[in-house]
């Protein structure tokens, strides 16, 4: 890793399946790799392959190939739109989905040899809370939470936050309300999880903003097709550049938190300077 490079590592991940979250780190990628980023997005539900589908692509490898060796990572990072580089897994591949602690060990310090090669790491986690989920979330120096305003989906997002922070020592969530019908609902869906995480919990919540419901991504996704490069003008378009603004605006932290991390050979050596 270059001397005083860091890499911005966000983690998008939900209490729950169906609210976007795989949209929202394939459209926020494509948002950050426009404002001159270079960016890879780690496909991190390992037994399935939903980006592939989501944008009519075929890898020729995956993350299959790296974890049994057949490979190099750099072998695995397939071009995608907007210059964004993108790590596929293996859909229905339930050796992926259940991997041990040394598979996630290496799969994760074998981004330290594309360390130089990128600026920002969007993880599309699985959604839930597990294993593979809380690993890929403890490794990331971000953790952004895709949430609609649903009951299942609050209270599944609050079982997360609980979790990791009880079991795992985080305390700051960034929270992205997604599908929203109102401009004003976005920041009503964060209010209740305020609400519950305060009386319950010593955690940091900070809103990002919202993603409107947008028939685009709808005709998007039936084209295979991100809304962000076939609809430039849709709603959903736009406030994907307006995150992509605010997460670019981050700071990013250069000093390692004791345990397994992407890239820590970089902050390890940067806190020995």
């Amino acid at each position: 890793m270059e001397r005083g490079h860091f890499v911005q590592v966000i983690a998008v991940t939900s209490g729950k399946g169906g609210v976007g979250k795989t949209v929202v780190a394939v459209n926020l990628s494509l948002a950050l790799a426009e404002l001159g980023k270079r960016v890879v997005l780690l496909e991190a539900d390992l037994g399935l392959s939903n980006i592939a589908v989501l944008l009519g692509l075929t890898p020729t490898y995956t993350l299959a190939d790296l974890i049994e060796e057949r490979c190099e990572l750099s072998d695995v990072l397939m071009p995608g739109p907007g210059g964004v580089r993108i790590a596929h897994a293996v859909s229905g591949s339930q050796n992926l989905a259940h991997l041990s602690p040394a598979q996630y060990a290496g799969l994760i310090q074998a981004f330290s040899d594309v360390a130089d090669t990128l600026d920002v790491l969007v993880i599309d986690t699985a959604s839930g809370i597990g294993a593979s989920v809380v690993t890929f979330v403890r490794a990331a120096r971000e953790v952004l939470l895709v949430v609609c305003d649903e009951p299942t989906s609050i209270a599944d997002a609050y079982a997360l936050i609980k979790l990791l922070n009880r079991d795992y020592g985080i305390s700051r969530f960034r929270i992205l309300a997604n599908m929203q019908h109102n401009p004003l609902d976005g920041q009503r869906l964060f209010a209740k999880l305020i609400r519950i995480t305060d009386d319950f919990l010593s955690v940091t919540l900070q809103y990002v903003g919202a993603i409107p419901y947008d028939q685009d991504i709808r005709k998007a996704a039936s084209l295979q097709r991100a809304v962000y490069r076939n609809f430039p003008r849709s709603k959903s378009t736009t406030a994907f550049r307006a995150i992509a603004k605010k997460i670019d605006a981050w700071s990013i932290s250069s000093s390692p938190r004791g345990h397994i991390e992407f890239f820590i050979e970089g902050l390890v050596n940067n806190s020995r300077r």
